[in-house]
């Protein structure tokens, strides 16, 4: 089994609880800490492994390892407590994270959140934060941080929030979400190429599950979503795989009130198909 975004590591011990002891187990994360994490407190090094990478690369990983396809693939395209308040890097725009530097990459060759937003023009800020975010305001809110980059180089997380916030009325979206939310979520996504990973990693599949595999990807944003609900309509349509999830299932109540991230999980599952 594979988990292509072992995270906080709550999936692995779940899947792992299920498959030992003659299992075998690949863990995957772009985020360096938390694989060196995982490392430090696995059970059984034989059977648990854990690469640090990117999902997509999948394929490469498994040649690089010595592994061959895998019977079952999940991946969790949300972000844990942990890697979004402590990860050093700006992911979070909350008081504790407000000082750290604004990165929001995790592999250090790509453009960080603070080049993007200084060397893209307000247009095209604009156009990344509506794109990626869904946020009607963004032209507004990419006028703001112009103005402010222009006063001083925005290069912490709680100084972009600040700026994010200073563009939007303070009833904003009637105090459901903060202000800046939709923008940091879309300069995220833009600066990790996430959608494209999740298409390239989509496509890729034969060369990571075998034949009767099952695949469960879970998703928190409705570019994501629609992506895994395309390409799998179309690949059932073509025969390569079967659906198992035809809506996607949601996070239950009980779920949502323990874990408010939660409400906008949508998981969708199917089965590899063998030719």
């Amino acid at each position: 089994m594979i988990d292509g975004t072992v995270d906080g590591g709550g999936h692995a011990a779940a899947i792992m609880d299920r498959i030992m002891p003659n299992g075998s187990f690949l863990g995957v994360d772009w985020d360096e800490a938390m694989i060196r994490k995982r490392i430090a407190e696995r059970k059984d090094p034989d059977r648990e492994r854990y690469v640090r990478g990117n999902y997509a690369d999948l394929p490469a990983i498994l040649a690089q390892e010595q592994l061959p396809k895998a019977d079952g693939l999940l991946l969790d395209l949300g972000f844990s407590s942990e890697q979004l308040e402590q990860s050093g890097r700006g992911f979070s725009f909350g008081e504790s994270s407000r000082n750290e530097p604004l990165l929001m990459t995790y592999d250090s060759s790509r453009r960080s959140v603070a080049e993007i937003i200084r060397e893209e023009d307000e247009s095209s800020l604009a156009d990344i934060i509506y794109q990626f975010g869904g946020e009607r305001r963004s032209r507004a809110i990419a006028k703001a941080i112009k103005r402010a980059g222009k006063k001083k180089r925005v290069v912490t997380s709680g100084e972009l929030a600040d700026a994010i916030r200073s563009a939007l009325p303070k009833n904003y979206e009637h105090g459901r979400i903060d202000p800046a939310t939709r923008t940091f979520q879309a300069l995220r996504i833009y600066a990790n190429g996430e959608l494209e990973n999740l298409s390239r990693m989509i496509d890729g599949l034969k060369d990571v599950v075998r034949p009767g595999g099952r695949v469960a990807i879970m998703s928190f944003h409705s570019l994501e979503d629609r992506i895994v609900k395309q390409k799998f309509q179309q690949s059932a349509k073509e025969g390569k795989l079967k659906l198992l999830t035809k809506k996607p299932i949601g996070a239950s109540s009980d779920e949502i009130a323990e874990n408010p991230r939660s409400r906008s999980a949508k998981l969708r599952a199917a089965v590899l198909l063998s030719i």
